[in-house]
């Protein structure tokens, strides 16, 4: 079973469900208002998923009194429908076009989350999204327990959502 990190816990207020809350109704809004998609969740998530196979992440690091990393990792089918909603317009490979989606909607989504923790004047920086597609990769931080880590599903397509935090010093 993913944990979150007791000491995020006891500092935030938060249990691991609340925050799993924020991030899926964070994404629920960001999906329906930028992606037009519905979503369904599936939390939790029964065993840490790190590899991936055909697949786009899309991650947006924070700093500052928490850090951590938010991800987001789709079938690069999916991927192209996102990024095909997001624009308007058929978007046929991987590409520019896929990654600016997936950092953006990654960027969002790790705003949503600041905005949460940094109630309290909490200080959390973002980072500038990275994009990683591929045929095989891993994202090793996915298989931290320190890791909440939430499927969602769209018609018969499904993707992970991953909040990795801890707290500094």
């Amino acid at each position: 079973m993913m944990s979150l990190n007791q000491q995020i816990s006891e500092v935030t207020h938060l249990n691991e469900e609340d925050l799993a809350r924020y991030v899926i109704n964070a994404t629920k809004e960001v999906f329906s208002t930028m992606v037009m998609l519905t979503l369904e969740d599936s939390y939790p998530l029964k065993e840490p998923v790190t590899s991936f196979h055909c697949s786009v992440t899309g991650m947006v690091g924070m700093a500052g009194t928490y850090t951590g990393i938010l991800s987001i990792h789709c079938p690069r089918d999916f991927a192209m429908r996102i990024t095909s909603n997001m624009l308007g317009m058929d978007v046929e490979e991987v590409g520019d076009d896929v990654n600016d989606a997936l950092g953006e909607i990654a960027n969002m989504l790790g705003g949503y989350v600041k905005q949460i923790l940094s109630k309290g004047g909490l200080d959390i920086n973002l980072s500038i999204p990275t994009v990683i597609a591929g045929e095989d990769y891993t994202v090793n931080s996915m298989s931290d327990s320190d890791c909440v880590i939430i499927p969602f599903t769209n018609e018969s397509e499904r993707f992970l959502v991953g909040l990795k935090l801890r707290k500094e010093n």
